[in-house]
């Protein structure tokens, strides 16, 4: 029986450039597993990897594929530590969205290639990766990384081949010093293994400590690019009156416009290709509110905090982090800032 990849090559390289680190784990126990790779969704890594390491490794990544498949539809659940294209192929049978590799066998490409799958091969020279590219490779490892030079050897290897997107593994730190060190340097995206999953957060069972870890890292990839801390309207917010109800406003908005319309306990939201209206089902008040989204939620409240803007207490919910100014916009329009994996 054949199983296809949830997502496309496309789709994953392109996580793999936006979300900006892969954090990499192997754990025997699938109940855990299933914790980590939890811990890593809700802290915003859609793009997970899975070692090959360990007795029966396989069978442990087929159950926890079919389990992220139905309870984190939102993640690519890959494998790493592939050398040979008989365990390629086991695992790409067992629903691997992605195949890493520490060393580069054409073989191996081949297959991934077959099945349009992501491979990401291991190289440790230029000639290494320009022959991974010539093969299709879009994104390539350089592993140990900070044995082979650390972030200078990025910036050193893009002289010659300044198109070349490269992954370091090993020798990244979830700091902010280390990452924007790597990501300076050129890096399209960096694997995290044990430093960012750590022994003693699994062993304590501290996967609120790794979700932390992981939301951490990515923030500061953003940081790094220079992504700005607020990037645009999340949503507008509008309130029914004494002319149309909440379910009626959303209805008309549903047949003059196509959105798709859900419903909450307080709200209905309607969403376009490219945002999204909310509607709330009490008239509150009569004016809108704005919701803007934000790269860092702890940076966004100490930065408005700092600026003399007063924030109202914040709601931290598993999959979004929000808070109201408690001041109005000049025109009386309630202002929120928010945050989403």
């Amino acid at each position: 029986m054949i199983v296809l990849a949830k997502f496309t090559r496309h789709q994953v390289i392109t996580r793999m450039l936006d979300v900006g680190i892969i954090p990499v784990f192997y754990q025997k126990d699938l109940e855990v597993a299933k914790k980590i790779l939890e811990a890593c969704g809700d802290g915003g890594a859609s793009i997970v990897e899975f070692t090959n390491r360990g007795d029966f490794a396989h069978q442990v990544f087929l159950e926890l594929s079919k389990w992220c498949s139905e309870n984190l539809p939102h993640v690519a659940l890959g494998v790493g530590s592939i050398i040979d294209p008989g365990t390629a192929a086991i695992y790409i049978n067992s629903g691997a969205n992605f195949v890493v590799s520490p060393i580069l066998n054409p073989e191996v490409v081949k297959i991934c290639n077959r099945r349009k799958i992501a491979h990401c091969p291991g190289c440790g020279t230029v000639s290494e990766i320009s022959q991974a590219e010539e093969l299709g490779v879009e994104i390539v490892k350089i592993f140990p990384a900070g044995e082979m030079g650390g972030p200078a050897f990025i910036k050193n290897l893009h002289g010659p081949i300044p198109w070349a997107q490269i992954m370091p593994t090993g020798g990244v730190e979830p700091t902010w010093e280390s990452i924007s060190s790597w990501i300076n340097s050129g890096a399209a995206c960096l694997g995290m293994g044990s430093k960012l999953i750590s022994k003693e957060l699994v062993a304590a069972k501290d996967f609120e400590g790794i979700k932390r870890n992981v939301e951490n890292c990515i923030a500061w990839v953003k940081k790094a690019r220079g992504t700005p801390l607020f990037t645009g309207l999340e949503h507008v917010g509008l309130y029914p009156s004494k002319t149309a109800t909440a379910s009626q406003l959303a209805d008309w908005y549903t047949e003059v416009f196509g959105f798709k319309k859900t419903e909450g306990t307080s709200s209905f939201f309607l969403n376009a290709q490219q945002g999204r209206i909310e509607i709330m089902k009490e008239p509150i008040q009569s004016e809108c509110h704005v919701a803007v989204r934000v790269s860092n939620f702890e940076e966004a409240c100490k930065y408005l905090t700092e600026h003399g803007i007063e924030l109202e207490e914040p709601k931290i919910k598993k999959d979004v982090k929000a808070v109201f100014l408690k001041q109005p916009d000049r025109a009386g329009n309630r202002v929120h800032i928010i945050y989403t994996p």
